[in-house]
């Protein structure tokens, strides 16, 4: 599967920015999707994590109340649409696919490039 993230971009604090998703290659209904990010300094940590049928969603507490996943299996489409966002939320957001409904980024099976959202205070 290669995913390709999108939506990233320069946002004054308590903006909203809706990142996408985009999968080629296998279907996304296959797989459980989940979004992660990276500041700069910083590990890698989870941010949400959505189920193939969308049944289940789960945030990070960090964003829970303010960032929203979601999919349209028929787009082959992994979307975050954030809000009330926060010079904290500044890093590069990952897209990733998973067998298995996950926080661990090690679970995750394959990963999109990157987009980034930078949060200006």
């Amino acid at each position: 599967v290669q995913l390709q993230a999108s939506g990233g971009g320069l946002v004054q604090a308590g903006g909203s920015l809706r990142l996408s998703c985009a999968a080629s290659g296998r279907t996304l209904s296959n797989y459980h999707m989940g979004w992660f990010r990276q500041a700069p300094g910083k590990e890698r940590e989870f941010v949400a994590v959505i189920s193939v049928s969308a049944a289940y969603t789960y945030n990070a507490g960090s964003v829970k109340g303010r960032f929203t996943i979601s999919r349209d299996n028929a787009k082959n489409s992994v979307y975050l649409q954030m809000k009330s966002l926060k010079p904290e939320d500044t890093a590069v957001y990952y897209c990733a696919a998973s067998r298995s409904i996950a926080t661990d980024a090690s679970l995750y099976l394959y990963w999109g490039q990157g987009t980034l959202v930078t949060v200006s205070s």
